[in-house]
């Protein structure tokens, strides 16, 4: 069982990592190809690229800059400990033990715009490159022509390890765009995380989002091997309702009160 998240767009370089242990992108060679890109765009061209602020912009661009390699301990951060955001506050990754951060090494896996696909403890720079960029380059008119198959082919590679490869889809759907489930050779299975009041229930992002970072923690605690122990999950309130779901769409409610 391999599970995927999204990135976030909020990044924590200032904190120490709590992680002795680190890995370096398979894919980077790609990354340098974007940056050497991204740094040909001004401030004001990556304000209008990326629909962000001044501020952003001018940020971004010392980020990209700056950017170099090799990747070590004191110019980069492993990708689980680097992101916040609401999927990482469920996920909760700086409270886990060394044993735990191994195990999600084998069985998640972030996508990212500028990375493609990233395991927990490799190591990242700062940046801001979402999948939906419409970032022209020498493959195609955006990032999904760029990475094309090679988030496909990676996730490829870590499922081969089961006999029966399963892939937990908890990403958004612009990041989960930048894979191919044609080419991948697993069972695709998607939760779906919804709140309600007096019987009606809708997904609202911002617990969406919590609740995928929830499930990934409780998947690491629980050591879980089979992507149906995860109808189990049950942290702050969700439970799995057969009844709503399908066979490859499993939703997860929790009901509020007044």
């Amino acid at each position: 069982m391999l599970m995927v998240i999204s990135p976030a767009k909020t990044l924590d370089f200032d904190t120490a990592a709590s992680c002795p242990l680190h890995t370096t992108p398979a894919l980077l060679e790609h990354s340098a190809e974007l940056i050497a890109l991204l740094r040909q765009q001004s401030p004001a061209q990556l304000s209008a690229l990326m629909s962000i602020s001044d501020k952003l912009a001018v940020l971004n661009a010392g980020r990209y800059s700056a950017w170099k390699l090799p990747f070590d301990s004191v110019n980069a951060k492993p990708a689980l400990l680097a992101f916040m955001g609401d999927v990482y506050e469920g996920l909760n990754a700086a409270t886990l033990k060394p044993a735990q951060q191994l195990w999600l090494q084998d069985h998640l896996r972030i996508l990212s715009g500028l990375y493609g696909c990233l395991r927990p403890l490799d190591l990242m720079q700062a940046y801001r490159l979402e999948m939906g960029t419409t970032l022209a380059n020498a493959r195609g008119k955006d990032l999904y022509a760029f990475w094309g198959d090679l988030v496909s082919d990676s996730l490829n590679q870590a499922l081969a390890q089961d006999a029966e490869p399963v892939l937990v889809n908890l990403a958004s759907q612009e990041y989960f765009r930048s894979v191919r489930p044609a080419r991948l050779r697993a069972r695709i299975v998607t939760p779906v995380f919804q709140d309600g009041k007096h019987g009606k229930y809708k997904i609202i992002s911002f617990h969406a989002k919590r609740a995928r970072g929830l499930m990934v923690r409780w998947a690491v605690e629980q050591s879980v091997n089979e992507p149906e122990q995860l109808k189990g999950f049950d942290s702050e309130g969700y439970a799995f309702d057969p009844a709503a779901s399908g066979a490859d769409i499993w939703v997860f409610r929790r009901a509020h009160e007044d």
